[in-house]
């Protein structure tokens, strides 16, 4: 396989302060890259610096072959590099329907004709259609943040815990969901709390500490290391 995404030696944070330090990931075409890590350890800094919504201060992003380290974040999604945010950022006047029609926009005509298809494969989402979106549950905007990603047929889906705050049925839809668009060839790029469920998904996975990656290997390898258990997985 080939990296779809490469990233190497980033440096990124806020005003004065760095959050990444040198981090060095990749993201095969086809599969699913896990990072998880302690809250605070540049997780989110990491998918929004790679976004283009936080200033890369060092390093390089190529994607798909081409260097977009410099890019803005509306180019980024044009060449198919999409993030879901922690926090779903709905609009939540806005309808349903018209949160997708909002993001599709971004994919020109072709996005406008995924939305059927997509309201039909999240049937809560058809049912709620009309009602904004601020109206809805906590799962349901998650669905509705996935399905806006989806609208753009990304290449690369950035997905910034979409577990958080959930029931555990909802989690279960949302993993499933996620699995299904892997098994799709969509590329996925995961940020997730709950360790276990993320590794266990996982072709690959890094463990982000203060910035900088400490650990690398597949899902599998990482969910049975005694440190990743020990500090992420209850062991």
């Amino acid at each position: 396989m080939s990296a779809l995404l490469s990233v190497t030696g980033l440096r990124a944070g806020y005003g004065n302060v760095e959050v990444l330090h040198d981090v060095n990931v990749e993201l095969e075409e086809g599969t699913l890259c896990a990072i998880v890590g302690a809250n605070g350890a540049g997780k989110t800094t990491l998918l929004m610096a790679l976004a283009g919504l936080v200033p890369k201060r060092a390093g390089r992003v190529i994607f798909d072959g081409n260097d977009v380290t410099r890019l803005p974040s509306h180019e980024l999604v044009r060449r198919g590099l999409v993030l879901v945010p922690e926090g779903r950022r709905m609009l939540p006047q806005m309808t349903v329907e018209e949160n997708l029609q909002v993001a599709a926009a971004a994919a020109g005509a072709p996005g406008f004709a995924r939305i059927p298809g997509l309201l039909d494969r999240f049937p809560i989402l058809q049912q709620r259609r009309a009602l904004p979106a601020g109206s809805l549950s906590g799962g349901e905007q998650q669905l509705l943040a996935i399905a806006r990603a989806l609208a753009i047929a990304p290449r690369a889906l950035l997905l910034d815990e979409p577990s958080m705050g959930l029931a555990p049925k909802l989690v279960d839809e949302i993993f499933a969901i996620i699995a299904a668009e892997r098994a799709r060839g969509t590329s996925i790029l995961l940020v997730e709390q709950n360790a276990r469920r993320a590794l266990a998904l996982a072709d690959r996975a890094y463990v982000l500490e203060r910035g900088r990656v400490v650990l690398s290997g597949t899902g599998a390898e990482l969910a049975t290391h005694r440190d990743v258990v020990a500090a992420y997985l209850g062991g």
